[in-house]
This record gives C-alpha cells, structure tokens and sequence, in this order.
C-alpha cells in the first residue's frame, strides 16, 4: 500500500487543452511551401477562427492498467506497441516526443473531421500544446505555430499548406503573410463592425461528403509554381482586393469576392469540386446567396455562404433540409483550459 501511494503521489494528473476550427475566405493554395518556398514567391491567406472547437485532454495512464497507451477518438486503441497505434498524428506525437510514462488521451470535436475547417491541423496544434504543457513547458502563439507545421510536414509528412496551424494557434480574424522566412501576421479584430455584419451574413453547409485533404493538394501543389502559377497569382490578387474591401467596410462586395475565389479554385484540380458540390452551390447562389466557396482542400466538407439580410429567408427556406451550422468569429487560438 505504501509503494502505491508513493507511485500516485508522483503522477502528472489531466490536462485538458481547447482548439478552434478555421475559416479560410482568400489566398488558399499560396500558403503550400511547393509555391511561396520557390524565388519570387510568397502567399497571403485571410481567415478566422470560429466558435467551434477540438478538446483534447492528456493525462499519465498508471501502470496498473496494464498497457501503456489508451487512445479514444472515433475508436477506442488499447496497446503497449507503438506501431500498432492506428492513429497517425498520435503514432507520430509518441514517436517524435518519446513519452517514458504512459498516456492517456482523449479527442472530442464540435464539428466532423475531413470536412475543410482544419481539423487535422486544429488536432495537431491541440496535441502538441497539451503534451509540452503536460511535460511543464509552456509555447508561445508562434512557437506553437511553427512546431505543429514542422510536425504535420517533416514528421507527418503531409501535404498540406501552413496557415490552419498559424490560424489554430493564434486565434482571431487575421490577414498571414508568408514567406521563406516564416510568417507574419495582422489581427484585424478591431474592424467590430464589419466582422459583426460579416459574421451575421454567413451560412456553414455542411455538402455531408468527407475527403482526405493532402490527397486532394496532391493532385495539384507541384505544379502550382508552374502549370498553376497564374491561377495562384489571381487568387493571391483576390486577397489584395479582400483588404481594400474590408476598409470600405462593404460586406455585400466581400461576399462577392468569394465567389470569384471559388471559380478560380477549382482550376487548381479537377477534383476539388464534383457534381454534388456543384449543385448546392449552384442552388445557393439562385436562392440569395452573392458568393461562397468549399472550405479547405476541396472535393467535400463545408461550403460557406455570403447572403444579404433581404435575401435570409428565401435561402433558409430553400436549405432548411440540409445541416446548417451557426458559428461567430472567435479570438483565441489554442488554450490549456484545465489543469490538475
């Protein structure tokens, strides 16, 4: 009895950690290092984070147990191997971090993976900033940022862009610059008004297609210095036209815009849209809605429409059988919000 005490005396309690999903309206595809890490180049992303979140807590797992990791997601993993761990981000956080205790971690998420709000890169900056606080280190917003893209590209392996983890870890509504050099970033909470309007005109609709978002960038991110560098540099110019539209304070030409993004997106691959996600849209844009667009990657997930106050309730009407998710912008990026 006595040497138990002594062993729970010793073990590192819960953790619990709170990481907000993306929206990203401009400048998705610049943000890939096969394009701004090329001479000349550089990409621009605008996005906020939303009111939507992925919690996950971590806590040393007693040996008594019998095992020495205990996962639970969509399923439940049990094992001592560290290669039988199915989950790939969590496989790869015990491989890179070398944990000598055991673990306990436990997923939850307001919003379906694979569905273009980021989760992947919300899930890994979530992962990264509960681990090396569990183990009493505590990252600033950008050393996070940077950890979770060198974890998703180097240790991952992932073909995927860099702003969700720069979105994840700061929080807020922000125009990113990037460059070989690393990232910049311009908050732009400060615009209430325009940000409130915005936000109230906004319809999340989920297409209920779920898709694997580094295997669409693979049909299109080695080309885009090449074949698709003049798309990459029109959708980089729709974020120069996004700013100025922000400071006159125009909501209805901001949802416009997107439209315009959309169409030029889809010349990025041909897989990014798909007759199904073309027909929502299409009944969107004949039902009030001014623009949108497919969040994340494409081919699946969330698409995301401007409609004007007048125009609300002929869209709700003609949507009222599909999932619709209310949302409001958020400021904060990932939080440790429990800590034994």
């Amino acid at each position: 009895m006595k040497k138990l005490t002594i062993l729970l005396s010793t073990l590192k309690f819960m953790i619990i950690s709170k990481t907000p999903y993306r929206i990203s309206f401009f400048g998705g595809g610049s943000d890939y290092p096969e394009w701004f890490k090329n001479p000349g180049n550089y990409g621009e992303v605008i996005s906020t984070t939303i009111n939507k979140y992925i919690y996950l807590s971590i806590r040393e797992l007693p040996p008594f147990f019998g095992i020495k990791y205990r996962f639970s997601y969509s399923k439940i993993e049990e094992t001592n191997n560290l290669r039988k761990i199915q989950h790939k981000a969590l496989r790869g956080l015990i491989n890179f971090y070398k944990p000598k205790q055991g673990l306990e971690i436990h997923y939850d998420g307001d919003l379906p993976s694979k569905s273009g709000m980021g989760s992947s890169s919300s899930f890994t900056v979530g992962a990264i900033n509960s681990y090396l606080n569990f183990n009493g280190l505590k990252l600033t917003k950008n050393e996070l940022a940077r950890k979770s893209i060198h974890f998703e590209h180097k240790v991952l392996k992932e073909t995927v862009g860099v702003q969700d983890q720069i979105a994840a870890s700061f929080g807020g509504f922000n125009i990113i610059k990037i460059n070989n050099n690393g990232f910049k970033i311009k908050n732009l909470n400060h615009n209430k008004n325009f940000l409130k309007k915005l936000n109230n005109n906004l319809f999340l609709i989920y297409t209920g297609q779920s898709r694997f978002a580094h295997k669409i960038a693979n049909s299109f991110v080695k080309n885009l210095s090449y074949s698709k560098k003049e798309n990459i540099e029109k959708i980089l110019n729709h974020v120069e036209q996004a700013k100025k539209i922000i400071n006159s304070g125009s909501t209805d030409d901001f949802g416009s815009l997107l439209n315009d993004t959309w169409q030029e997106k889809k010349k990025l691959s041909k897989i990014i849209s798909n007759s199904g996600i073309d027909y929502i849209y299409d009944l969107a844009m004949k039902n009030g809605s001014l623009g949108g667009k497919l969040l994340g990657a494409g081919s699946g997930g969330f698409l995301l429409f401007y409609v004007p106050l007048n125009k609300h309730e002929i869209f709700k009407k003609k949507f009222k059988n599909y999932v619709k998710i209310p949302f409001k912008f958020s400021k904060e990026g990932s939080s440790i919000i429990y800590k034994d």
